[in-house]
């Protein structure tokens, strides 16, 4: 399971020109799937996005978390972080999980997101999704478990 984690001021997704869901601020997190990932890496992923310290305290020091902050999180499903880019220019997503066990390990997710007292907004699984993304920083870290 791999997490792109960035920090935002706001995070607006929609699809077919209707607007799903938006956060005032907080963290984007585009989860990719990969095949072989359990219940537990979800647990795992979980917990360390709502422990993650990449929020600036008063000194300016990054030392505070999403639940800190009182921010939100986005989390969007993106099978294409396990594109392989080793032979040629078209990426191959044979690391990536299929769409419907996939679809329930990002749902089990998010379960666990909100159990750790955090506000989740979700993307739609498996649309063509348009997000309109204003980043804080630029903060972004990548974590895979």
């Amino acid at each position: 399971m791999k997490a792109v984690i960035q920090r935002v001021k706001r995070v607006k997704l929609s699809v077919d020109g209707e607007l799903i869901s938006e956060i005032p601020f907080g963290l984007a997190v585009y989860l990719g799937v990969k095949v072989g990932d359990t219940p537990d890496k979800c647990a795992a992923v979980a917990k360390k996005i709502a422990a993650l310290r990449i929020f600036e305290d008063d000194i300016g020091k990054m030392n505070l978390s999403v639940k800190d902050v009182g921010g939100e999180v986005m989390l969007i499903s993106q099978f294409t972080l396990y594109g392989d880019l080793s032979h040629g220019n078209r990426p191959s997503f044979t690391e990536a999980e299929r769409p419907e066990p996939a679809k329930a390990l990002y749902e089990l997710v998010a379960e666990n997101l909100r159990a750790q007292g955090l506000t989740v907004k979700q993307g739609v699984f498996g649309a063509d999704m348009k997000i309109e993304q204003y980043n804080d920083g630029p903060v972004t870290v990548i974590y895979e478990i």
